[in-house]
């Protein structure tokens, strides 16, 4: 059997077009965050802001993963904790 309607609860969609960089979401979610908490927004706006900066979030941490693996291959699974690095200084 086929599902022809849309269920009632589903959230509006959300502008799914990502920044082509980390550099680029990270300051897009910083302006947004900014609106934000600057009293700005209204409740509609301030709800898809929430929403694109989910969708920011989660598209950084998903880069940061993946470097965070590629780092890993590099270092062939060598990593050391920061904490190490302080003894430096």
């Amino acid at each position: 059997m086929a599902k022809t309607a849309k269920s009632q609860d589903a959230a509006p969609e959300v502008p799914q077009d990502l920044p082509e960089t980390y550099e680029a979401a990270l300051a897009e979610l910083e302006k947004l965050v900014g609106r934000m908490e600057g009293g700005e927004l209204g409740l509609e706006e301030s709800l898809s802001a929430y929403r694109r900066g989910a969708v920011l979030v989660k598209y950084c941490q998903g880069l940061l993963e993946k470097v965070e693996q590629q780092v890993k291959v590099l270092e062939g699974e060598t990593l050391k904790p920061l904490e190490a690095a302080r003894d430096d200084f």
